[in-house]
């Protein structure tokens, strides 16, 4: 009885360290920019979107939606996330792909679209005054 109490333990613990995929890490993104930035130039239109490299886990996506808001997300893959794979925007801007396992999301909403994805992209706060983007979380 001993021995299967002592098995059932070991296999609980072996279990219990399995990976699940795992979150997006949380780091702190203080990102601030003009509106008249020539990299945002995409973001004067409904649905541009732009990558922006040295912020979140992965660079950030900026999306400006239909009704003139704006959303912003890490480009880090929300699928393995551990592999930080920087998801790239696709033809029409309206969707960005997992260039390591083919996962797509909306940026619409951040939502999956396509498998292996069933994980939203992290969001981050986004706010727009005086002519200037202000990203942060």
């Amino acid at each position: 009885m001993k021995k299967l109490i002592v098995l059932a333990a070991i296999a609980i613990s072996c279990f219990s360290c399995v990976k699940s995929g795992g979150d997006i890490p949380n780091v702190p993104v203080n990102f601030v920019a003009s509106t008249t930035d020539p990299r945002l130039s995409a973001l004067n239109i409904y649905g541009g979107a732009v990558l922006i490299s040295g912020y979140g886990v992965a660079g950030l996506i900026l999306y400006r939606e239909a009704d003139g808001t704006y959303a912003a997300y890490d480009r880090c893959s929300t699928y393995l996330p551990q592999n930080r794979c920087a998801v790239t925007l696709d033809q029409g801007g309206f969707t960005v792909t997992d260039p390591c396992s083919g996962a797509k999301w909306s940026l619409i909403d951040g939502g999956p679209v396509k498998a292996p994805a069933t994980v939203s992209l992290k969001s981050y706060n986004i706010n727009v005054s005086n002519f200037e983007i202000f990203v942060s979380n």
